[in-house]
């Protein structure tokens, strides 16, 4: 099996922390196949930048699909997903749908905690445009986008792990999922701290 793992970030330090993480996720006998946005934002943290990221993962599909045998788009907050999906000669799958999909079966409430203070509202709406707004608990963003953080790990985790237990505390969310793909990896280090499930969105995917 062959999978198209598209990261519409421009980023390649993002591509190469998803694709390290997605390899010990992975059976031997899956290929994967990574891509770096062409175009855009180096890291998604906006509207407009996830505009762009939409083009940029259409971009990466036309260019990259032939010979593979599913996509996961790599970016959480799924930009493209719908058109992709509706291009798509396989199957594909987006990090945060994945995400949101699995809580439901954990728990009976979600929150998500992720970087970036414009977040929040942009995966509101993308959660409700999955049905499962009346599941989700709430959103919980740091300052810092999420690449930021990924830049000193042990900080990020007690950062991490301290929003997730407020969202835990004060929105009521019995799943967390830990967004982002420059924080593929974490879920278990900041789990560790939390009396909840913590979900990698990577791994979900």
């Amino acid at each position: 099996m062959r999978l198209l793992l598209i990261n519409p970030n421009t980023s390649p330090d993002v591509t190469a922390t998803v694709t390290r993480v997605a390899e010990s996720l992975v059976p031997t006998t899956v290929e994967l196949v990574p891509v770096t946005g062409r175009f855009g934002a180096r890291y998604i943290a906006s509207r407009s930048a996830a505009a762009i990221a939409g083009h940029a993962a259409l971009d990466a599909l036309a260019e990259h699909v032939d010979g593979t045998d599913a996509v996961l788009l790599a970016c959480f907050g799924d930009p493209g997903l719908f058109a992709l999906k509706e291009l798509s000669p396989v199957p594909v799958i987006g990090m945060a749908e994945a995400s949101c999909h699995l809580a439901c079966t954990l728990g009976r409430s979600f929150a998500i905690v992720t970087g970036g203070e414009r977040w929040p509202a942009m995966l509101e709406e993308f959660v409700a445009s999955l049905g499962l707004a009346q599941r989700l608990a709430g959103i919980r963003a740091l300052a810092p986008s999420a690449d930021v953080l990924s830049r000193n790990l042990d900080l990020a985790i007690e950062q991490l792990a301290e929003a997730c237990a407020i969202a835990v505390r004060e929105d009521g969310a019995e799943v967390v999922i830990l967004g982002g793909a420059a924080l593929a990896g974490l879920a278990g280090r900041v789990g560790a701290k939390l009396d909840v499930p913590v979900i990698c969105s990577l791994d979900a995917g």
